[in-house]
């Protein structure tokens, strides 16, 4: 029996090629879309899931007031939490970013990426398996180092690498252990150094450079923690604070804020986490889990947008198989049997589908790695399991339908010749039409919205202007001198030809600044990013100042006490007359905090991405504090000769800055750039995800008018007879898909309204939605619409009339 029915879906394999065809191919472009979403959710659910420690083991975060979220502490606060919480097994300092920089063996000299530093808890947290050396209290020892197995044979080649010394910014560690990292993981470093508590930080409550990890005892009450946790801030900051500024609690938290505490546990805090401002709360960041709901939830309506073209291509062709059907049951078929032959017949499109799926995937995996910045591969037990699932799922949904359609043929109809003009199953097969055109609408206006916002995004007046500037690595050995080692070297860049001026601030266009200090002003307490710039830093980004001046060398006190002030941070204040304001900062010395007076007001511009408002911001230059955060220099060039120009400067920091360091460059327009690439990748994504359903509707729409129009060939034989015009014919033809269109549009207009109204509240620069994008989406479909069906229209007004009228 199973040998016959295989005979005859190869029968009416042969018969319906180009349908047959299609049915496969759409249906396995939706599978492959949903194995690409199963993929990354896959991976992005996997982080941390080999750590025995995911459940116990929580990074701490703090949020200011109402403000902003850091994934940072203070030392104190992390040992006075271990002291006296005794739910608190084990605590870990760490940095929560990784470093980038030259690793020094004998005479080799290594870039090093993905660099951390950490205390001696860091295998507590994280147990790598150690494959070489000390498997317990590996970086207890002072200058002690771990290195992945990786790093270990590309540094010591054959050599025990155990007991050796590696130089890493001019401070000598012992090689102590090898590990093989395991992934994905929140953290996957190369090398983690000791030695990650600075001097002089012990006591010092104020100094949040730390990430803290905490490890509770079993059993252990999360939300009991966190209490006790909040109440070491308020005992030893908020009620010491007040007491020593004469002011009630009340009134202190009113002026200066409060420190809330944040536990995230370890395996939800890559998704589901509290996500701090800087964007990553571990080195390997967070997950971007509304891009994961968008993949997922387009790859399934893509899936279902294939089914629904399945259904509607296999109940249509039915029709040609209503006498067969008839036939098996005048000799005795039963209804369970032909819903299994035809069940049977779908199983094989599928396992054809999804053979076609994992092709399609397979082929396109390296750009979709590319894409999401991963290492994404087809494998594992779970993955196949769902490959299973989906196989079964699909089957039921687009088999049980069509052969339970196809079974309840009346076989007297069927077989007086009669069945093709029998309208059983039309008004379904239209509403699955209708349904496509809604989807088709959906992603239509999904794409030209976000297509919109990104846009509006890449030509957005930023409020400054970084056209041939680049920005330069600054490596200097002695970090404490930068300041006066910067300034020297900048009057000898300044003579290079084809430097047009020379500046430098502590932070990065796109990213931010390197340092925020809080302070109280008439009662108001803010949190502004702290910019520490040189001379004519302003001037040189073309950053306007809307009232007073910039800060000068013409003034000896502009490097002492003055300071700017953007208009963000001024109104925050509320002054309505800010020159010449004195202010005490968040910045002190052993004398207490310093004050400044405000000589000018400095018009907003996005330092971060759009995503982000502009922040309150103080402008202080370079050599008014002690210590400095710049990382980089910013040179402007002439855009002629400008390969000489680099090549010179190239030479000039090979010899001066630092040998050690490859030079490196990046314009700043082209870095600011990076904070909307996120959203240019889901602008290509959607783009990529309209055309798949646009084929796939263009399949369903051109098969099912096929099907429709090839019903009606006797009809139109006749109005041609009678003598109606080739165009009334079009007409009669082609209007109830223009309605199907319309009715289609407006079921897709407000879940695309809504939807992408969410989507947009992520940007706190964005467009307003217009009609624009609903008008052109839906003269898009109609357009489309007639084409097909005009096309195919046009064919059957061609047909021979009396080869269909001899009979009558």
């Amino acid at each position: 029996m199973i040998f016959n029915w295989f005979k005859i879906f190869i029968y009416h394999l042969r018969q319906s090629k180009l349908f047959s065809f299609l049915n496969v191919l759409g249906l396995s472009i939706g599978i492959a879309s949903v194995i690409f979403a199963i993929l990354y959710w896959n991976n992005e659910h996997s982080y941390d899931q080999w750590n025995p420690n995911k459940e116990s083991a929580y990074m701490v975060l703090n949020r200011i007031s109402s403000g902003d979220t850091w994934g940072s502490n203070s030392i104190p606060f992390g040992e006075t939490c271990k002291a006296s919480i005794p739910e608190i097994e084990k605590i870990c300092f760490f940095n929560t970013w990784y470093d980038e920089d030259i690793v020094k063996y004998q005479a080799q000299k290594i870039m090093a990426k993905k660099i951390t530093v950490s205390d001696g808890s860091f295998f507590d947290f994280f147990p790598f398996e150690i494959i070489k050396g000390s498997k317990t209290n590996i970086l207890q020892e002072k200058n002690s180092v771990a290195i992945s197995e990786e790093q270990a044979k590309l540094i010591f080649k054959d050599e025990d690498p155990i007991g050796k010394a590696i130089i890493y910014n001019t401070i000598t560690y012992t090689v102590k252990s090898v590990y093989r990292i395991i992934k994905p993981s929140s953290m996957e470093p190369n090398y983690v150094f000791s030695g990650v508590k600075r001097d002089g930080d012990e006591n010092s409550w104020g100094n949040f450079n730390y990430g803290l990890l905490v490890k509770l005892k079993k059993g252990a009450d999360p939300a009991a923690v966190l209490k006790k946790m909040q109440n070491v801030n308020f005992v030893n900051r908020t009620l010491k604070d007040a007491k020593e500024s004469g002011q009630t609690v009340e009134q202190y938290v009113k002026e200066n804020g409060e420190i809330k505490v944040i536990l995230d546990q370890l395996q939800m805090s890559r998704l589901h986490g509290t996500k701090s401002s800087a964007g990553q709360n571990f080195p390997e960041g967070v997950g971007n889990l509304k891009l994961l709901y968008i993949m997922g939830g387009l790859s399934v309506l893509i899936l279902v947008l294939s089914l629904v073209n399945y259904i509607n291509l296999a109940t249509a062709s039915a029709i040609k198989r209503a006498k067969e059907v008839g036939v098996r049951k005048i000799v005795g078929a039963s209804k369970n049997q032909i819903i299994s032959q035809f069940i049977f017949e779908t199983a094989i499109i599928v396992t054809m589908a999804i053979l076609f799926a994992l092709a399609i995937v397979e082929l396109s995996l390296p750009y979709y790695n590319t894409f999401l910045k991963k290492n994404l591969t087809m494998n594992g037990s779970e993955f196949y399991l769902q490959l299973i699932f989906i196989f079964g799922l699909v089957i039921v949904l687009a088999g049980i339908f069509p052969a339970i359609y196809i079974s309840n043929f009346e076989t007297l109809k069927v077989l007086k010749g009669n069945f093709s003009r029998s309208k059983s199953g039309i008004w379904i097969r239209n509403s699955m039409l209708i349904f496509q055109f809604g989807i088709a609408a959906f992603f239509i206006i999904g794409a030209l919205i976000v297509n919109s916002q990104v846009d509006y995004m890449m030509n957005k007046e930023l409020g400054f202007s970084g056209d041939q500037v680049i920005s330069i690595p600054y490596n200097k050995p002695d970090r404490f001198k930068r300041t006066e080692q910067y300034l020297v070297d900048k009057q000898e860049i300044a003579k290079i030809p084809g430097v047009v001026d020379v500046s430098t601030f502590a932070g990065s266009f796109g990213g931010s600044t390197n340092s925020s200090s809080g302070f109280t002003h008439n009662g108001i307490f803010v949190q502004p990013r702290n910019v520490e710039m040189d001379f004519g830093f302003l001037d040189m980004m073309k950053i306007k100042i809307v009232q007073g001046r910039d800060l000068s060398p013409k003034f000896a006190s502009d490097t002492i006490s003055s300071m700017l002030m953007n208009e963000t941070l001024v109104k925050t204040l509320n002054l309505k007359d800010p020159i010449n304001t004195v202010v005490t900062s968040g910045w002190g010395n052993e004398k207490g905090n310093l004050k400044f007076k405000i000589v000018g007001v400095v018009k907003d511009f996005n330092i971060t991405g759009l995503q982000n408002k502009v922040p309150p911001m103080v402008f202080i230059n370079l050599k008014t504090l002690k210590w400095n955060n710049f990382n980089n220099v910013l040179v402007k060039v002439s855009p002629n000769n400008l390969t000489e120009t680099l090549e010179k400067l190239k030479l000039y920091w090979d010899k001066n800055v630092n040998p050690d360091y490859p030079f490196d460059y990046e314009f700043v327009n082209k870095g600011f750039a990076k904070t909307y690439q996120e959203q240019i990748k889901q602008k290509n994504l959607f783009f990529i995800l309209n055309l798949v359903v646009i084929i796939i509707a263009v399949f369903g729409l051109f098969a099912l008018a096929s099907f429709s129009m090839e019903r009606r060939l006797k009809e139109i034989a006749i109005r041609k007879t009678l003598g109606a015009e080739t165009d009334i014919l079009l007409k009669e033809l082609s209007k109830q898909y223009i309605v199907f269109c319309f009715m289609g549009f407006a079921i897709g207009i407000l879940p695309a309204y809504i939807l992408l109204q969410k989507w947009l509240e992520d940007f706190a620069f964005r467009i307003n939605i217009s009609v624009f994008p609903f008008t052109v989406a839906l003269i898009s479909l109609v357009i489309l619409t007639l084409i097909i069906v005009l096309t195919k229209a046009y064919q059957v007004t061609k047909i021979d009339v009396l080869k269909y009228l001899k009979y009558e």
